[in-house]
């Protein structure tokens, strides 16, 4: 009976959870009369695919996929890189100011990042990044959470491998590229799960970046565009916008499936000592 009641009520939170998925999938196949009248229905009561056919072929969906997928790449590569250089020195070097500096960093989450719009932008504009992918992938290269997440990860890792390289000669980056990043799998994956899903659905950056240049417009600031206006008094297009929305959550979705267990461990790994 006891089994039964927990069924029952994770059964019933995962039907709240997942209705909004459900809703949108069955409103990108209604037509927008049917939207108007029926809103909150889980299935269209007149079936039409005219909302997928206008986000493949009355829109600018196939430019700004290939934008979201480069900008995001390019973005997680470099944070990869950086930040787990930067957690390997907060984690392991011994050098004055790293206490300071890792404060600083854990700081900065606590930072809303609408904080930062204005001054974002001012330092791009006064490097020339404006209407450019540098603009769009430098100010994402390098995340406070990640540094975070990899010096919780390499404090974890036994220094006698590391030593024991050194004593073999190796340099300090080697150590760290040849013997410590290795090990660290379960956490380089969840840093590029949360990077790759961070990047990919980015929508404040673009919007101060690439505004005026529509070629360089990513995912979600292209979706924001899509399906405003029409006729029959209504100001957005429901079915095209929800059609897109689908579209831009698969590839976060594939991702995340792949690697999730990964996930799991490399969190776990990174919150928990001992």
């Amino acid at each position: 009976m006891r089994r039964a009641i927990r069924y029952a009520v994770l059964t019933l939170f995962a039907v709240f959870f997942l209705y909004p998925f459900v809703l949108s999938a069955a409103t990108s196949f209604k037509t927008r009369p049917d939207v108007a009248a029926h809103a909150a229905s889980p299935w269209p009561h007149e079936f039409s695919v005219r909302a997928w056919t206008d986000v493949f072929l009355h829109s600018d969906f196939p430019l700004w996929t290939f934008n979201s997928l480069l900008v995001t790449v390019l973005a997680t590569l470099a944070r990869i890189f950086i930040d787990s250089l930067a957690g390997y020195s907060l984690a392991r070097l011994q050098w004055r100011g790293r206490g300071p500096i890792f404060a600083a960093v854990v700081a900065v989450l606590a930072v809303p990042p609408i904080v930062l719009t204005v001054p974002r932008f001012l330092v791009l504009k006064e490097m020339s990044l404006l209407d450019s992918y540098a603009g769009l992938v430098l100010p994402l290269a390098v995340d406070s959470v990640g540094i975070f997440l990899m010096k919780q990860f390499f404090e974890q890792m036994p220094k006698e491998l590391e030593e024991a390289a050194r004593i073999d000669g190796a340099s300090i980056f080697q150590a760290y590229w040849h013997v410590v990043l290795p090990l660290a799998r379960p956490a380089l994956l969840t840093l590029t799960i949360l990077s790759f899903q961070g990047v990919w659905n980015e929508f404040l950056l673009p919007l101060i970046v690439v505004r005026a240049s529509p070629s360089h417009w990513t995912l979600p600031f292209g979706l924001s565009t899509l399906g405003r206006g029409g006729a029959g008094g209504q100001s957005f297009d429901y079915p095209v916008m929800m059609a897109g929305s689908l579209l831009t959550i698969i590839p976060v979705a594939i991702v995340f499936i792949i690697f999730q267990r990964f996930f799991v461990r490399g969190v776990a790994s990174s919150g928990v000592k001992g």
